[in-house]
């Protein structure tokens, strides 16, 4: 995560292109020719086969240049770019964009990657379409010609997506901030991009067009970032690409690329369009309109039929239609004729003016049983579209004006020339507008389900039962004598053995090594009670033995189960001749009426890592493809979302006279998965197939593992293939005070949100405005949430918890630039916590967290009379200086020996 050097490429003085040319139609040509056109800085050609093209001079190399260009733009052969990228460097130019292609073909990627690094010069491309940025006149692309100035970022993988939206955004009158062709991506990419773009104040969204992503969690960490300030929106191409062709596994099998992006987009808050004009009606919305905070719509029209239309298109969306009150509804039968449609939608009758419209809208905006509003004009020689318009507009005003939420309002003016000069008017205020009611209804599903993810981000989940605990030591015990011995694929046993290790329930199963070993077992299990017993086949070569006639279910005495493991034998001796048979596996029949077969797994997803998926299980689980992905690590809230995207969700909450399986207990299961996927980074794959679901809690009934394809994570370090930082249990620790009092400090999870309460109440509000500058005595809930949902790969806040009483003492907190070289930090502790050491310990886990990350300065705003922390700062190391900017505050800075890789 870098943007260091990237402002050069958008707001350069000066330029210099790399094979400029006279010949027509080249692309040296029409770059110089987009350069010229609207760019007020000093443009430089370079070209040593010319002394001038088109009576500008022209430069025979960097070392002949007048100047140092803020910006390279080149396009010339790739033999000769590495050399060109370290002359730059060293001249003092810190940005390029490199249109040429071919590196790859030509193995000059790490040279020119090399020359870059040596200087920090940061590259956008190889093989790249180029760079516009509309508000400085900036065009250094082979476009052919420029967007309009506006307020959307669009980050494209292909350059031919931004030459086709580019010529569509000027008829459209859409504007850009700036339009960035990613190219090969050797330095600058996506998560730079964002990081970037998060912080521009000229860009209102951001836009993309994504073919693949390269380093997952760099793009999920800026994703994140970046999508909890302005909205973030995709399209990803190869929708329908085939997915996991040689699958052993039935998670691999059901987890397609496309649905383990659409479960990454989802986990950053991004919003996913499936085409080209989707992707501008869901900026324009996201961008304008205030965040809806539910999805009841209500309609306004003067057509009725464009009102059933809204409401078929709104439940296809899975929208709802407004319950409108009974004090809205007498009030509209005042307002309106008495032959309105009596309900919503709101039919105004066709030769509604705009006084109509102005208090319909008016009263159906005061319902609070109404989320969002919905207004269609359908053109009508009655009345003037027009007028109705501005009406509309004065309604939105007054709404904006007399809420503190105001609710969003979108409007659909139906037909072509009637509407044209209404949609200018709406244009003119920033509102967006629709042809038809289907188009608005879409829009009103983008600005529902991004509300509804930045929610989700947002929501605080449950803390973790009491006792949680998981016994990886002992999971890695198994796992190493499996590997060891040669193998990936764990036997049965084996598998729950594992999941035993991680808490999650299975059945007792006996290995027996031949069928008379299958009768003792089965009479002992059928002697305590059990009625039949299951058994199966033990191979490390058999993945899934129902397919293979390897399982016998429901044998209810000792021979049969004998006489079953003997034709097993025979049958699988002659369908696989070369399978190494261990044995069998005798467990008792589980006998749970009622109970959901589910399923778990774990699967290796070549761009994002492991990931979690979850559905109806049972041997029909391909057929059926009720399953729903999600990117570890887990917390409970996260699990239980996983669990609603699915079919079988519903007839999990009970139904008729079945009652609700123990949701709780599911969502626990996929936790404990989740931790395993973390810690145990050997795990490829993973089956929980049938996992058993009812009332009384879940048990897994077979267990399928491949491990071996990663390496063992040390003790206490976690999977590193995962594309969200996972919980950094290693930096907990208990630490002494001076005093001699135990405490725990560890990093923050989103469930301590429920310490802050206690907290603020036990902190003097002069200690609260010394630590925030303001006196306050009581946070709100979005606001803990930043405090307590952080990003571990950017920032970092460790808690000091009382073991005796749970709660929270102090908490030191370090929030990383994208550059991850500076970082501010805070601390404070609770009033009657002061002068016991703690501010101190928290404050030097901080540096030592600061060091393991390379940081190299951490620095903070002190004020002035916060004698006691600029006392430990002075201690700590920190130099002091005055707050240029504001006399009232002191800034500290402490520089950290960083060690060279």
């Amino acid at each position: 995560m870098t943007i260091r050097n990237i402002e050069k490429l958008f707001s350069p003085s000066s330029v210099a292109l790399y094979g400029a040319s006279d010949r027509k139609g080249s692309i040296g040509r029409t770059v110089m020719n987009n350069l010229y056109a609207d760019f007020k800085g000093t443009v430089w050609l370079v070209n040593p086969s010319h002394s001038e093209i088109a009576g500008v001079p022209c430069y025979r190399d960097t070392a002949s240049l007048p100047g140092i260009p803020d910006l390279a733009v080149i396009a010339v052969p790739p033999r000769y770019v590495p050399d060109i990228i370290r002359d730059l460097g060293e001249k003092g130019t810190r940005a390029a964009v490199v249109i040429t292609a071919g590196f790859r073909q030509e193995g000059l990627t790490d040279e020119l990657v090399e020359a870059a690094k040596r200087h920090d010069l940061r590259i956008i491309g190889p093989n790249c379409f180029g760079l516009l940025v509309p508000g400085t006149g900036l065009n250094a692309s082979f476009a052919h010609g420029m967007p309009l100035n506006g307020e959307l970022a669009l980050l494209s993988q292909s350059g031919a997506i931004i030459s086709a939206i580019l010529d569509w955004s000027r008829d459209a009158g859409k504007g850009f901030s700036a339009m960035v062709s990613m190219g090969d991506m050797v330095d600058v990419d996506l998560g730079d991009m964002l990081d970037y773009l998060a912080a521009d104040t000229h860009t209102r969204a951001i836009l993309m067009y994504l073919e693949q992503v390269t380093d997952a969690r760099k793009f999920m960490s800026a994703a994140r970032s970046a999508a909890r300030v302005k909205p973030v929106i995709v399209i990803k191409s190869g929708r329908h690409a085939e997915a996991a062709k040689a699958a052993h596994s039935h998670t691999g099998a059901l987890a397609g690329s496309d649905a383990v992006y659409n479960a990454a987009f989802r986990r950053a808050g991004i919003l996913r369009v499936t085409d080209l004009e989707d992707l501008f009606d869901a900026a324009e919305i996201l961008s304008h309109l205030k965040a809806v905070h539910g999805d009841r719509l209500a309609i306004i029209t003067n057509g009725g039929g464009a009102g059933v239309l809204a409401v078929d298109r709104l439940i296809d969306f899975g929208g709802t239609l407004a319950d409108l009150s009974e004090e809205t509804l007498a009030r509209l039968d005042q307002a309106l004729p008495d032959n309105w449609s009596k309900g919503n939608p709101v039919d105004i009758i066709g030769d509604a003016g705009p006084e109509r419209y102005e208090q319909a809208m008016e009263i159906v905006l005061e319902d609070p049983c109404v989320d969002a509003v919905m207004v269609i004009n359908c053109p009508t020689a009655l009345a003037s579209s027009t007028e109705a318009a501005k009406a509309t507009l004065r309604s939105i005003d007054r709404n904006n004006r007399k809420f503190i939420h105001p609710k969003a309002v979108l409007t659909a003016w139906l037909g072509d020339g009637a509407a044209q000069e209404s949609r200018a008017l709406f244009a003119a205020e920033g509102y967006p507008t629709f042809h038809t009611p289907e188009d608005a209804v879409r829009g009103f599903s983008y600005l529902t389900r991004h509300a509804r993810d930045q929610r989700a981000l947002m929501q605080t989940p449950p803390s973790l039962p009491e006792g949680f605990h998981t016994d990886a030591a002992e999971a890695r015990k198994v796992i190493a004598a499996a590997t060891g011995s040669g193998r990936t694929l764990l036997t049965e046993p084996e598998a729950k053995a594992v999941l035993k290790a991680y808490g999650i329930p299975t059945v007792e199963t006996v290995i027996a090594a031949h069928p008379q070993e299958v009768e003792k077992a089965a009479q002992q299990f059928l002697a305590r009670g059990c009625k039949d017993v299951a058994v199966k086949i033990l191979s490390v070569d058999i993945s899934h033995k129902s397919d293979m006639g390897g399982v016998k279910l429901g044998l209810s005495d000792a021979a049969t189960a004998r006489q079953a493991a003997e034709e097993m034998l025979a049958a699988i001796g002659a369908a696989l001749p070369e399978a190494n048979i261990e044995g069998f596996t005798v467990q008792p029949m589980i006998r749970r009426p009622g109970a959901h077969e589910l399923i778990i797994g774990v699967s290796e997803d070549a761009t994002f890592g492991p990931i979690i998926m979850f559905g109806a299980g049972g041997t029909a689980v391909e057929v059926i493809r009720d399953t729903a992905m999600a990117l570890p690590p887990l917390d409970l809230k996260l699990a239980r979302d996983l669990m609603e995207e699915t079919r079988v969700f519903k007839l999990l909450k009970g139904y008729r006279d079945r009652p609700a399986a123990h949701l709780s207990a599911i969502e626990l299961a996929l936790v404990r998965i989740s931790q395993m996927v973390a810690e145990l980074p050997e795990i490829t794959e993973l089956d929980i197939n049938p996992l058993l679901a009812d009332e009384a809690g879940v048990i897994a009934l077979d267990a399928r593992i491949v491990a071996g394809g990663g390496e063992a994570a040390p003790e206490g370090k976690l999977n590193p293939r995962l594309a969200i930082r996972p919980y950094p249990s290693e930096w907990e620790q208990r630490e002494t005070l001076p005093e001699g009092r135990s405490i725990l400090i560890r990093p923050i999870r989103p469930e301590d949100e429920k310490y802050y309460d206690v907290f603020m109440e036990k902190t003097d509000p002069e200690d609260i405005r010394l630590r925030l500058f303001v006196p306050l005595r009581k946070l709100q809930h979005e606001f803990i949430a930043r405090l307590t949902q952080i990003d571990y790969a950017r920032a970092m806040a460790f808690i000091a918890i009382d073991p005796d009483s749970d709660e929270m003492l102090g908490i030191s907190r370090l929030a990383a630039d994208p550059d991850n070289v500076r970082a501010e930090y805070a601390v404070i502790t609770r009033t009657d916590m002061k002068g016991h050491g703690l501010g101190w310990a928290l404050m030097q886990r901080l540096i030592h967290y600061a060091e393991a990350e390379k940081i190299e300065e951490l620095w903070g705003q002190v004020a002035i009379e916060n004698h006691t922390m600029l006392q430990m700062c002075r201690e700590l190391g920190f130099e002091i200086h005055q707050e240029p900017t504001d006399a009232s505050l002191k800034l500290v800075t402490l520089s950290l020996p960083v060690k060279k890789p």
